[in-house]
């Protein structure tokens, strides 16, 4: 049973499918076939084949059918003045081409100049700081020296009897009898 009722349902989508994609068009012939459109009486109509206005054959604009025709010589100008226009138009792209490639360059040169300003400059500044450098390692050297011989003085006056605190007192004393 379960078997039937699905191929009862797939036949009625089928139909549904068919009638969808055909009915329309199937709906507007039926519609075209009793309508019919031969039954109307024909048209009577006694009318001239001349025009109402008709314009004489001097007057008449017939430079509509020049235009269609071809002629060699205009042609062969219309050729010439094509290819005079692509001929300035590459001439100036090029002059213009030419003149960018041109402010490219001075461009290019002035940024090598500022660059080479900049470098004299981190090497005025490198030179400096090497000297300076020096400066301060010969600083050192005298500091350490000077360091030295400070020590070698003060332990030839201790071997002479100088103590550190004599020299705090007796400092301190000259400072009471100058303050007197």
């Amino acid at each position: 049973m379960g078997m039937s009722v699905a191929r009862l349902g797939l036949w009625v989508v089928a139909l549904c499918i068919a009638g969808y994609i055909l009915g329309p068009p199937l709906y507007w012939h039926l519609l075209e076939l009793l309508v019919n459109p031969s039954s109307c009486a024909p048209c009577l109509c006694h009318c001239s084949s001349q025009p109402i206005i008709s314009i004489p054959q001097g007057l008449s604009n017939s430079s509509f059918e020049d235009c269609v025709k071809r002629n060699p010589e205009v042609d062969g100008d219309t050729e010439k003045n094509v290819a005079e226009l692509l001929t300035e138009e590459i001439n100036l792209r090029e002059n213009e081409a030419l003149k960018n490639q041109h402010r490219a360059d001075l461009a290019l040169l002035e940024s090598k100049k500022i660059a080479s300003l900049y470098q004299k400059e981190a090497d005025k500044c490198n030179s400096g700081m090497e000297t300076c450098e020096e400066a301060r390692e010969k600083a050192e050297m005298a500091l350490v020296a000077q360091k030295k011989l400070t020590t070698l003085w003060e332990l030839r006056a201790r071997q002479k009897g100088w103590k550190e605190g004599l020299l705090k007192s007796n400092t301190q004393s000259k400072g009471k009898v100058q303050s007197a």
